[in-house]
């Protein structure tokens, strides 16, 4: 197949799973190289639709492509193309929630670490990155589209309105960018707004923190009540914990009436290690 193969189907786009469609061949390789080149790495696509961006990916010189499509209409479809036959990819019929991802990559008898290339469905894009977040080893540089109020979430520093858990999160572990972002008439159907892709760079093994799972409980009820200082916003989980959440925030160092958007990724990282 070449770049202008068409569409797999003329199916249109179902609302109820968040599908929004990329055809221009120029930006389906800017996404396909966004995190860095595809060729010769092993490839997780979740969303595949009709195979834009799959096909942009095999074009690219990915040795194993991984795609994860729950609507069958498009799962079908994709089972017909001659790298399914050959087995460069592997199609997973299935919702993307409920792949084990280490199991299906040796099943595809693939090597990670495995690139992470999607033009994610908005419903389901959030938790799907958490879940990478919290990945061991197989998973390796991500570029992710979501809806552009979510990469910035992503990719935000304290002080902004933008930041908050998902940031902390993503920072734990990666280095994030917006590549670049998009407008409602780049898909069909349109969504109701921009879009952007995220990169998340793996950040080295030294650089990264390890208890992501306390983490996150952490910075779920700090920006929970944010509004609230600390020292409140925190007082049901340090209570839970047979703590006092001033005291905590004490012999952190962190200031108790500080808010949490204020924390720098190094004072939640105290905070959780405080914990481990």
């Amino acid at each position: 197949m070449s770049d202008d193969t068409p569409p797999l189907t003329d199916a249109p786009a179902r609302k109820s799973l968040g599908q929004h469609f990329l055809f221009d061949p120029s930006i389906l390789k800017r996404a396909a190289t966004a995190a860095g080149s595809p060729k010769g790495r092993t490839v997780i696509e979740v969303g595949p639709g009709p195979g834009g961006l799959t096909r942009a990916i095999l074009n690219e010189g990915s040795s194993k492509l991984i795609a994860v499509e729950t609507d069958p209409r498009f799962s079908q479809a994709l089972l017909e193309w001659p790298e399914a036959k050959t087995g460069q990819m592997t199609v997973i019929a299935k919702d993307a929630r409920k792949v084990h991802w280490e199991k299906a990559l040796a099943e595809a008898d693939a090597e990670g670490p495995a690139m992470i290339i999607a033009n994610l469905p908005y419903n389901v894009g959030t938790i799907l990155l958490i879940d990478w977040l919290k990945a061991g080893d197989w998973r390796g540089e991500m570029a992710l589209m979501f809806q552009k109020e979510v990469a910035e979430r992503i990719c935000a520093k304290p002080d902004t309105d933008a930041y908050g858990r998902l940031a902390v999160l993503t920072q734990a572990v990666t280095r994030p960018h917006i590549a670049f972002t998009l407008p409602p008439g780049a898909f069909r159907p349109p969504p109701k707004v921009d879009s952007a892709v995220a990169v998340l760079t793996p950040l080295p093994p030294a650089e990264r923190f390890e208890h992501i799972a306390l983490l996150e409980q952490i910075a779920g009820a700090a920006f929970g009540q944010r509004r609230k200082m600390l020292r409140a916003a925190l007082k049901p989980f340090a209570k839970k914990r047979g703590m006092k959440a001033e005291q905590w925030l004490e012999d952190c160092g962190i200031d108790p009436t500080a808010r949490a958007e204020t924390l720098t990724q190094a004072q939640f990282r105290i905070l959780a290690a405080s914990l481990a």
